[in-house]
């Protein structure tokens, strides 16, 4: 199992403090850190300032949001990024949610997996260099009855193949992400839930004839470290309330559907109830104790490596892990504890 850093919404903290962790994980051998987007920051303009002041790491979209951007705009920006970075490009791509793809981009939600599969087809295709056709339900290229051409990308990446992730919660997506990509870009992961994720992702390897040997599966977990694993999980609440009750609606919330399938029906659901009626505090203070110690690394070095191997022992090849802490020295130390915790577990590849 390898680290990763995860940055999250650039703009939402000090952004200096996140360029340097990001230098700081380069240095310690990381292999890939991620930026986000949601209606903030793109994360394409951040991964291109976190590479050109880095050297060795992978600089990863965690994710392109899908109703941002059309497929052969995504694949010139994962060639350009690829060539300025030196073949340390990964596309994480996901279709977001239905109110930020209806309410900020003007695109509907409807067959977001359908949409997904002719998006990565397309992306794919134009990376290949090949002359872009394609006929589907929601992309036509080039359009009908008019003056478009087949054309093929003008440049070429450094590497022959531009490794691709998705974000996946739900079954069907989990399948897809095994059928159609690289490496599956997973949120609240616990060892205790692993299995029924992985049989879904071993569906969709089966029908393009792989296995899970090289699928990339990154585990984004929150990370505190301190001495007393119930107070570090203090700072972790407001992320975990902020997920499974506002993202989305009250009809439409993949978090709030997988804390749901993870066994926390009636506590996801006053979760999702106190959001709502904004009483944050409330949402944050409602998320299980054990919620959110399954799917986070809490506590003082030892107890860290010891849910590190459990996390490498349930299949995650890449822990991601997000530091949080009150000053930056604190999350500094954090990225410096992971790697004497990952050496400890025994799980380091």
């Amino acid at each position: 199992m390898k680290l990763g850093l995860n940055l999250g919404y650039w703009g939402m903290g000090n952004d200096a403090d996140n360029l340097a962790l990001a230098r700081e994980a380069d240095q310690l051998g990381f292999s890939v850190v991620w930026a986000a987007e949601a209606y903030g920051s793109d994360a394409v303009t951040v991964l291109s300032w976190v590479a050109a002041q880095t050297s060795e790491i992978d600089v990863g979209s965690a994710i392109l949001q899908i109703p941002a951007r059309t497929p052969a705009m995504t694949a010139m920006t994962a060639a350009t990024l690829d060539t300025l970075s030196g073949g340390r490009f990964r596309l994480g791509l996901g279709v977001s949610g239905p109110q930020v793809s209806e309410g900020w981009h003007g695109v509907r939600f409807a067959k977001p997996l359908a949409r997904t599969r002719e998006y990565v087809d397309i992306v794919k295709l134009a990376l290949s260099r090949q002359r872009v056709r394609y006929d589907g339900e929601t992309y036509r290229l080039p359009l009908p009855d008019g003056p478009g051409k087949a054309l093929h990308l003008m440049v070429h990446p450094v590497r022959e193949h531009v490794p691709i992730y998705l974000a996946s919660v739900g079954p069907k997506n989990l399948e897809l992400s095994g059928e159609l990509a690289d490496g599956w870009l997973a949120i609240f992961f616990t060892p205790k839930f692993a299995d029924e994720q992985f049989e879904h992702l071993r569906a969709g390897l089966s029908k393009a004839g792989r296995t899970l040997d090289g699928f990339d599966v990154v585990a984004s977990v929150p990370m505190v470290v301190g001495e007393d694993p119930v107070e570090c999980a203090k700072p972790v609440r407001p992320y975990n309330a902020l997920y499974v009750g506002g993202m989305g609606s009250r009809e439409q919330n993949v978090y709030n559907d997988l804390a749901v399938r993870m066994g926390y029906g009636e506590q996801a659901a006053e979760v999702q109830n106190r959001y709502l009626a904004r009483d944050y505090d409330g949402a944050a203070a409602a998320i299980p104790a054990e919620f959110v110690d399954a799917t986070s690394l809490l506590g003082p070095a030892g107890r860290i490596a010891e849910r590190m191997a459990q996390f490498a022992d349930a299949g995650v090849t890449t822990l991601s892990i997000m530091p949080l802490g009150d000053t930056m020295d604190v999350r500094m130390a954090a990225l410096r504890t992971a790697v004497d915790a990952l050496d400890r577990s025994g799980a380091g590849a």
